[in-house]
């Protein structure tokens, strides 16, 4: 029954995810639940109704392993009238190609650090597994036991019936035609639909939380709240055989053999009884625009099938399983999907519209697992899992644009079964956003990745000569790409001498107004109610003390604060917390940004400025560097003397060459992000969103420095026991580098995985930050990550690796 404590809740589309996410909330107590859609809820006609049904949990983000984890164990609980939901037949991955093998084992790796079990096997263990796998024509598999087959329609009837005997209602051909609100609110969703005569009714269903769930229709659902939904729709093909020699007519089961992926040719391949489904991801990108798909059929999201796409697809089948020759396509669709531009879901609340939530861009694979993010989310106030990675509103507004979106979206498309490294940089468009030093950095042969839209230096060629280049150990072909010895050289000149690192990037966000103080000190664990000029560190926290993000929060005025954020989710949440007369200013696209750090800083930035640089470490101070104005953090990031220096971005060319000029006669070289990386991890300093997220709590982490006793949001959890605890891992051979996200062993058993990972040159030692059961967190305690599934031996050593004392940081 419905409780006078339930929110009004209307969910736009009785999909996969909107079943999911009525049956979710109904069970957490908020049962008036309204969930609309504008096809017949038999088969609404969007994806799930024609999903094939592959549920695989090996993912390089945990976040998706994690939601595919609980997908399958939802799924494996319910049936509808006796009849399975998810069939557990298993999956098994097969790799034809020496590179395929190894990338088995770094997703049994995967799998491993999230619990979930699995197994890399031999072409023979192949074929015992699949009926049609030739032993001869594979060289291993990965066989994950718990994978398997949903049908989709069920599993959403299943969770429907759920929801409506807590209460809630499905009603279906209701077309959402407008989201209706007041003072920056919903107030609920006015639907068209069919009316006796033959004409068209409308209907008004009151809500105070509305929740987007129509999949490729969101980019129209999203319009009428003025919100782009930067996903974009895609046609895929897939193929039903006549009968296949070797398969045999499964009655009600279906099938019986793992769910089958070939993904160095792009396909996968699932029993339909005595015959065969067969995917491709091989063809061309087929983007849909959903505003031009029939609406007068029954299943607008299955188009024709496009025969010459498929023949490529058929051959490489029957290569892979000889028992497909002679074998034809009985029927075959282009079924639509969405895909995003960084190929994770949306998920989270309007920016701008409160009430207003979106669950897009999510298969079946991971459905049950973002409804359950999402319920948490709106009953609890943040999820149990970190989203962070998936949150609607991390992209800046240029990755929101249309033709941002479809160019990377169809490269995700095209890559979605390659082999990806952590460190690929991303394709066009690109550049997308330039600091005023790229000119600069070009001359010095910069070698640029992309990260959140900004062009970055990894290393630069100019720095090839150095002499500390023949001091860096080689390392493994995997962690070799996208790497340079280089990287190594400029880390060890920044120890040895001084460097100069492009910051630019980094996001900077003005807080000012009445109340702005007040604001940030309870919006944060520590003091920010400082001295002007002082620069505290400290983090936005869940109530449940999990670590959202941390700031670096620099105070220039009684009510004026410059916020070094993690991006647009931190802008984001500082703009929708803001009380009245507070404003909050993303101030990054008009300033940039220089580190200056190494023994010799001080000369450097003393021969260029008059004024006064004694002030201390986390101290600030508005000083000219020759004769640009620039605002001075006395602050590091890599453990070493030195200052980040900002100025407006007109006056960025004109600073960089002041300090260049300057730094000749020291030594100094610009150095990229790959020294960066090496030289915080040597002092153990953390990257949000990497080394901890909202699952972790401040002591776990590592920074109990950074909370105080007050109120703010997490206080009462921050003082918790540490079940595990963030910590350095030496590897006990240099050459031994890992690269992030892999299991960490304690003997036998898993018990962590690996967050960030680099060479650290001072120390010459490969370093391994990984997450560790408290009692397994000791300085000594012998560990071993897994590698392509070799166990590297390492041991948990005490933090920080480098300058202990800290006395590298002050002149």
């Amino acid at each position: 029954m419905t409780t006078s404590a339930s929110p009004r809740v209307v969910v736009i589309g009785s999909g996969v995810v909107g079943a999911a996410v009525a049956d979710e909330l109904t069970r957490r107590g908020w049962t008036d639940v309204t969930v609309l859609d504008r096809g017949a809820l038999s088969l609404p006609g969007g994806s799930s109704s024609h999903a094939p049904g592959l549920v695989f949990q090996a993912s390089p983000s945990r976040t998706l392993a994690r939601f595919a984890r609980y997908t399958v164990e939802k799924l494996s609980s319910l049936d509808l009238d006796g009849q399975w939901c998810f069939n557990q037949v298993g999956g098994l991955e097969v790799a034809t190609e020496p590179a395929r093998v190894d990338e088995l084992w770094r997703r049994h790796g995967y799998l491993s650090s999230v619990g979930v079990e699995s197994t890399v096997v031999g072409p023979e263990e192949c074929a015992a597994l699949h009926p049609l796998v030739p032993a001869d024509r594979v060289l291993a598999g990965l066989h994950i036991p718990t994978d398997g087959l949903a049908k989709a329609p069920r599993a959403v009837e299943a969770q429907a019936r759920r929801a409506i005997a807590r209460g809630a209602r499905f009603l279906g051909e209701q077309r959402v035609v407008e989201v209706l609100r007041d003072k920056g609110r919903v107030t609920g969703a006015r639907t068209e639909s069919a009316a006796a005569g033959g004409g068209r009714g409308q209907e008004v269903f009151p809500a105070d939380v509305v929740v987007q769930c129509t999949g490729f229709w969101g980019p129209l659902t999203g319009a009428l709240v003025d919100l782009p939904t930067p996903l974009l729709p895609m046609a895929h093909q897939y193929a039903r055989t006549t009968p296949v020699p070797g398969l045999r007519d499964r009655g009600a089961q279906e099938a019986v053999a793992p769910i089958l992926r070939h993904q160095d040719r792009d396909l996968y391949f699932r029993e339909h009884g005595e015959r065969l489904g067969i995917g491709s991801y091989a063809h061309r990108p087929i983007p849909v625009d959903p505003a031009n798909l029939p609406t007068h059929t029954a299943m607008p999201s299955s188009l024709d099938f496009t025969p010459e796409d498929w023949a490529p697809a058929f051959a490489d089948a029957q290569a892979l399983l000889p028992a497909l020759q002679g074998v034809e396509v009985e029927h075959g669709f282009n079924g639509v999907f969405s895909f995003t531009a960084d190929g994770m879901p949306l998920l989270g609340e309007h920016p701008d519209l409160r009430g207003y939530w979106v669950a897009e861009a999510v298969w079946v694979t991971h459905s049950c697992g973002v409804a359950r993010a999402l319920a948490e989310w709106l009953v609890d106030g943040h999820p149990s899992l970190d989203v962070h990675a998936c949150d609607l509103n991390r992209f800046t507004e240029a990755q929101r644009a249309p033709a941002y979106v479809a160019q990377r979206a169809a490269r995700n498309f095209v890559e979605v079964y390659d082999i990806a490294h952590p460190l690929d940089p991303p394709a066009g468009p690109r550049p997308m956003r330039t600091s005023p030093f790229q000119l600069r950095q070009q001359e010095l042969g910069a070698v640029f990745t992309e990260i959140g839209g900004w062009e970055r230096p990894l290393w630069f060629e100019a720095n090839a000569g150095l002499p500390e280049v023949a001091r860096i150990p080689g390392r493994g072909e995997w962690a070799s790409r996208h790497w340079s010895p280089i990287a190594g050289a400029e880390a060890l000149a920044t120890r040895d001498r001084v460097a100069l690192y492009d910051m630019t990037p980094l996001t900077r966000v003005e807080v000012a107004g009445a109340g702005a103080c007040a604001f940030l000190d309870g919006l944060t664990s520590n003091e920010v109610d400082v001295a002007v000029g002082r620069v505290v560190y400290t983090l936005m926290l869940t109530e449940a003390g999990g670590v959202l993000s941390d700031l670096t929060v620099t105070r220039l005025g009684e009510e004026l604060f410059q916020v070094g954020a993690n991006g647009e989710v931190d802008v984001d949440r500082l703009r929708r917390l803001a009380p009245p007369g507070v404003s909050v200013r993303d101030v990054t696209a008009g300033t940039c940004g220089v580190g200056l750090w190494g023994p010799r800083a001080l000369d450097v930035l003393s021969s260029v400025s008059t004024d006064d640089l004694s002030f201390g470490y986390f101290r600030a101070r508005r000083i000219h560097v020759g004769a640009v104005p620039v605002l001075a953090l006395r602050v590091s990031y890599v453990g070493e003397l030195g200052w980040e220096l900002y100025t407006t971005a007109d006056q960025g060319l004109a600073l960089w060459d002041t300090l260049w000029a300057a730094g000749a006669g020291h030594g100094m070289v610009a150095a990229g992000r790959h020294a960066f990386t090496s030289l915080r991890l040597e002092k153990g300093y953390r990257a949000s969103g990497v080394d901890m997220t909202s699952e972790d709590r401040p002591l776990e982490a590592g920074l109990g420095f950074a909370v105080k006793p007050g109120e703010y949001p997490g206080a009462a959890a921050v003082s918790a026991e540490p079940r595990r605890r963030l910590v350095p891992v030496v590897m006990d051979e240099p050459t031994d580098v890992v690269l992030g996200a892999e299991p960490v062993y304690s003997g036998d058993t898993p018990v962590g995985f690996v967050t960030s990972a680099a060479y650290g040159p001072t120390i010459d030692a490969g370093i391994a930050y990984a997450w560790l059961p408290a009692d397994l967190a000791a300085p000594g305690t012998p560990v071993a990550v897994e590698y392509f599934g070799a166990r590297l031996p390492g041991v948990v050593a005490a933090e920080p690796l480098f300058d202990p004392e800290g006395k590298r940081l002050r002149p």
